[in-house]
């Protein structure tokens, strides 16, 4: 298996809309992605491909934080998912990598998610950094912050989901 990660290409979009319904069992997640892309808030949406067939997808979008009265330049990172036939395998982990590299060179200073608690620390996310960001997760410790530029997430905070997220 040669696994390749890059930029998704429209072409892609249908693989990545399958695998997301696949992976997560239903049609929420795709319903998100796609709600993102209309609303134009997609950061950044990367794939991970064998010969053309999409086994993996992380997407990024824009995420209204403000710490201490200051709007952050903040994304929020959902979905993630790989084929089940392929976990395990340091997809994801390497979609994360890769992408943390991206966002850290185009100047994003922090990274939210709600996610497993056994596997974003490994890269640096913590729900320390979220429990003075008041919000719709705030509390949760699935609910992690990464800074991209330190001190990002020092301080009070808050943070709103966009509606497609349908909170």
């Amino acid at each position: 298996m040669m696994v390749s990660i890059s930029v998704e290409r429209p072409g892609q979009r249908d693989g990545v809309l399958a695998l997301n319904r696949l992976a997560f069992e239903g049609d929420d997640e795709a319903r998100i992605i796609e709600a993102l892309t209309r609303d134009g808030l997609v950061v950044l949406s990367l794939v991970a491909s064998d010969d053309d067939q999409v086994i993996g997808h992380i997407l990024f979008s824009r995420l209204e934080v403000e710490m201490e009265r200051r709007a952050i330049r903040a994304v929020a990172l959902a979905p993630m998912a790989v084929h089940p036939d392929q976990q395990g395998k340091g997809i994801g982990s390497a979609l994360v990598r890769r992408s943390l590299d991206l966002l850290a060179a185009h100047g994003v200073e922090a990274v939210l998610v709600v996610g497993h608690t056994g596997f974003y620390p490994r890269f640096g996310f913590s729900a320390a950094l979220t429990r003075q960001i008041a919000g719709p997760f705030q509390g949760l410790e699935a609910f992690m912050g990464l800074e991209l530029r330190a001190g990002a997430l020092s301080g009070q905070g808050i943070c709103r989901y966009p509606a497609a997220f349908g909170l």
